[in-house]
């Protein structure tokens, strides 16, 4: 396995086509380092032929004219002048090198082709390694390396947390990253690695399964060229240790042409990679949406112990789909027992209905909230809790935020809220979302990643891993 961390912790960084004009590609990734936390730990060297200076930094005609020890060169120059720039870098000896070029076997044609092989020939045999081409490189939420081409007030960056996330797709990579900016959803790592000429998914996802500031590994793939086993065999590994996310496009017919345009992926059998993935322990999503509930819920919930489900709510019909949903997903939405209904019904109105999912009414407040989750939690009888909290009616209000976060530090169970609604909802929703506790849209959203969990948790489970 490679030695990825260069890539991540560099102290000197050299940008081979920085640029002074604003708005170019060269201009943005530069700036990503100058104006970030970066500069005050490391260094970035500008590399233009045709420049002196660039955002106040000397520039350098050649990579061979710095004399500093470059850790990590960032490659932005049109697809034929990188070669030569490439050799140049094995000269110097970088090892670690992000190619953000396009123009080459994306395109399909035999140029690109060529070019690519010509690339992979110059760092045979070298300590050279190449993240690319045709990518947008790295994220680091920690040491605040950032090669993303999008401007930050057009893509946000998460603050850091425990999601990495690679992506074959730098468009997917992006929205998907100024998605949990938005929703104060914390990361890692982030890796869009493009054509893979060199670093690919299995590489980087060993990698990620060692990073310590990892907790889950989210993933999202078009096809596997000819690596499927190696991949196989290292999400088995890893997964042993913490959980695998994945979304794979490209399973349909249309979808496999697509997938093979974009980047030159061979996307194969949607069947063949949904068997493999299941065999190696990856949890495989099915949408957009899934990727992104499964990972963070993973990210911020301990792993529970088995598969009894209790949906509280204020709302019978969102109840009603919940039971729906979990009856699908083959969990398990257990009566309490009459000793744990005896406790909750010396502290609730009469006409509260004591099954299970718990109907706390429309004038539910948020003692009454906190009264049937933290018995919940607190009863054998349950593993896991998902709480339907409806702020649109007069007596729930912020109170209830508090109250969860005390449930959530005092209990090792996943707790997972269902909260539907608009800006006043929202507003709720982001404080809980932003202290650990994930919130779904919709019943149906919230079930599935607690059906994500349970599988994870059983299949695991003699791994001891949470």
């Amino acid at each position: 396995m490679p030695n990825l961390n260069a890539f991540f912790n560099p102290k000197t960084v050299a940008v081979i086509g920085a640029s002074r004009e604003k708005g170019k590609i060269g201009n943005i990734i530069f700036s990503n380092f100058v104006n970030s936390d970066f500069s005050k730990k490391g260094s970035t060297i500008p590399i233009n032929p045709n420049a002196d200076f660039i955002l106040g930094k000397k520039s350098f005609k050649s990579i061979l004219e710095v004399k500093e020890k470059i850790d990590l060169a960032v490659i932005v120059v049109p697809s034929k002048f990188v070669p030569s720039v490439l050799k140049e870098c094995v000269q110097k000896n970088i090892q670690s090198v992000i190619v953000i070029s396009a123009g080459f076997s994306e395109l399909g044609t035999e140029e690109g082709r060529k070019l690519e092989k010509e690339c992979s020939e110059i760092i045979r045999e070298t300590n050279t390694r190449i993240i690319g081409p045709n990518c947008l490189g790295i994220f680091d939420a920690y040491s605040q390396v950032d090669t993303l081409f999008l401007s930050k007030e057009r893509c946000g960056r998460p603050l850091s947390g425990s999601i990495s996330f690679i992506s074959q797709s730098g468009a997917v990579g992006s929205t998907i990253l100024d998605w949990l900016s938005v929703e104060g959803i914390g990361t890692a790592k982030f890796v869009s690695y493009g054509n893979a000429m060199d670093i690919d998914d299995s590489d980087l996802v060993e990698y990620l399964g060692k990073d310590s500031k990892t907790r889950v590994v989210m993933a999202y793939i078009e096809g596997i060229e000819a690596s499927g086993k190696k991949f196989m065999d290292v999400c088995k590994r890893v997964s042993k240790k913490k959980p695998i996310v994945l979304l794979k496009s490209g399973k349909t017919n249309r979808g496999s042409k697509a997938a093979s345009s974009h980047t030159g992926s061979l996307a194969g059998s949607g069947r063949i990679y949904s068997t493999a993935f299941k065999q190696s322990n990856v949890i495989e999503a099915g949408t957009w949406e899934e990727l992104l509930d499964f990972s963070i819920a993973f990210a911020t919930q301990p792993l529970p112990k088995g598969d009894r489900i209790a949906v509280i709510t204020d709302g019978g019909g969102f109840g009603v789909l919940a039971t729906d949903e979990i009856e699908r997903q083959n969990l398990e939405l257990p009566e309490p027992s009459e000793k744990l209904k005896n406790i909750m019904k010396s502290s609730m109105p009469p006409y509260v209905s004591l099954h299970n999912p718990f109907d706390l009414t429309g004038d539910a407040d948020a003692t009454r909230y906190k009264i049937a989750i933290e018995e919940c939690m607190k009863s054998k009888e349950y593993d896991a809790v998902i709480a339907i909290t409806l702020f649109q009616v007069p007596t729930l209000g912020n109170e209830i935020i508090n109250y969860l976060f005390d449930i959530k530090k005092k209990h090792k169970k996943p707790l997972l809220v269902c909260a539907c609604g608009g800006n006043f909802t929202r507003n709720l929703s982001s404080n809980l979302v932003t202290n650990g506790i994930p919130v779904y849209i919709t019943p149906e959203r919230a079930v599935k990643a607690m059906k994500a969990l349970v599988y994870y948790s059983k299949i695991n489970k003699k791994f001891a891993l949470w």
